[in-house]
């Protein structure tokens, strides 16, 4: 959520920041809310001070013996009127703050204008995708040959969009998760943790997915509950209106948890496969920073993110994203694309692997997050930042399609051997 006192004092760069994301936002009625809210707060302390001075003009009156009926007549007609307007003020303030969470998050200077992902900004390339001497598979066709995903079952048992792992791929998704926390946790220093899969509405609307993005969740019929579409949702709030020191940060978390989604609005893209399904695995990333540090962690966040595909051995790109592919929450967000030979029927393509961003103090207005700096008493938001560390179910697919053989079978890579408890090759057995 921005700032409000920003917004009014900055109005023509916000505008100039929403017109860069393609948000098309009328700041005239939030204006006019604004400054009726001021007549209403200016009446409301006129009103209470005469009421505090004639409440005092009132016990003189009664103690000198004297009647003070009409004074108290009037008086209540007063106390009358502070009720109604403070409840015309309540309205006009939920009007506001409506307005305040359904704001995209400014861009930063540093990202590219663009309409959509055509014209994300190509940062680095590392790794050569391999060259096979035979047409190179989709993971779905390669998985489904091998037994180890059965996606016309998974449909069977829920309906389009989901998957089922087995025998050597159910141990192949398991031994990632295991791969991507232990790297996280031993070498990058992140806390392991492992959240609800559900949250509440208040924890959705901190870190921006309510109430904007509701038909993209998962809802619990009859309750206030949602399932988390990633555990950046309830890892941000951890520390949801609390005020820590400035010790603690920055504070750094990892969790592995199933992520939900909808896919509203995705009609007919990636409907085969693991690239965009209804529920899928997810390593994340999340940390609670000082404001002046943001940018640095997005960098190390990036490279942590980086590592787990180095490791693995996978060719892959880093692209900054512009204006018109910038998440809700995000002011400058860096997607890594893996490369994926099976994909566009075999001519092969780089698909979004992990997305690291900087929510700058944005999720932290919403979900009341502040830290005090030693000495200091005033109280500051922190910056939030958050990073795939990875999709698995993406990154499975990835390994199917970079390590496929001429037969296709599977050769695990050199870091997964010991999670796999020494297989190194996947074949059809059954």
């Amino acid at each position: 959520m921005l700032d409000l006192k920003y917004i009014k004092n900055n109005l023509e760069d916000v505008k100039k920041g929403m017109a860069k994301r393609r948000a098309k936002i009328d700041f005239s009625p939030f204006l006019d809310n604004d400054e009726k809210r001021k007549a209403l707060l200016l009446e409301i302390e006129e009103l209470r001070h005469k009421r505090n001075v004639v409440s005092d003009d009132i016990a003189t009156i009664k103690k000198a013996g004297d009647d003070a009926q009409s004074f108290i007549g009037e008086m209540k007609l007063v106390s009358e009127t502070i009720k109604k307007l403070d409840k015309e003020l309540i309205i006009i303030e939920k009007d506001i703050h409506n307005f305040l969470v359904s704001l995209p998050n400014l861009p930063h200077k540093d990202v590219p204008m663009g309409e959509d992902d055509t014209e994300n900004r190509l940062e680095k390339t590392q790794g050569t995708p391999q060259k096979f001497d035979f047409k190179a598979q989709a993971h779905w066709t390669l998985g489904e040959n091998l037994n180890i995903l059965d996606f016309t079952r998974a449909a069977k048992l829920t309906g389009a969009r989901f998957a089922l792992y087995l025998r050597a791929g159910a141990k192949l998704e398991r031994a990632l998760i295991n791969f991507m926390l232990d790297i996280h946790t031993s070498q990058h220093g992140y806390t392991e943790t492992l959240p609800p899969f559900i949250v509440n509405k208040k924890t959705m609307t901190g870190t921006g997915q309510l109430p904007k993005f509701e038909e993209d969740l998962f809802k619990l019929e009859g309750l206030d509950y949602y399932l988390i579409p990633t555990s950046e949702v309830p890892m941000t709030n951890i520390y949801a209106n609390e005020i820590i020191d400035e010790s603690m940060l920055p504070c750094k978390f990892t969790a592995y948890t199933p992520c939900f989604r909808s896919e509203a609005g995705s009609y007919g893209r990636d409907t085969r496969g693991l690239i965009r399904l209804h529920q899928f695995n997810k390593v994340e990333m999340v940390k609670l920073t000082t404001p002046e540090t943001s940018f640095d962690e997005l960098e190390s966040m990036l490279a942590n993110a980086e590592k787990i595909l180095q490791l693995l051995e996978l060719p892959y790109q880093v692209v900054t994203l512009c204006t018109g592919d910038l998440g809700f929450s995000a002011t400058k967000t860096y997607d890594i694309e893996v490369w994926m030979p099976g994909q566009d029927s075999g001519k092969g393509k780089y698909r979004e692997i992990s997305s690291c961003s900087n929510c700058l103090d944005f999720q932290a207005r919403r979900a009341n997050i502040r830290f005090r700096r030693k000495g200091k008493k005033k109280l500051e938001y922190v910056h939030t930042l958050n990073g795939s560390g990875l999709a698995v179910g993406r990154t499975f697919a990835a390994i199917l399609e970079n390590y496929q053989q001429a037969d296709g079978s599977i050769t695990i890579p050199d870091v997964l051997i010991p999670y796999m408890g020494g297989q190194k090759v996947i074949q059809n057995d059954v």
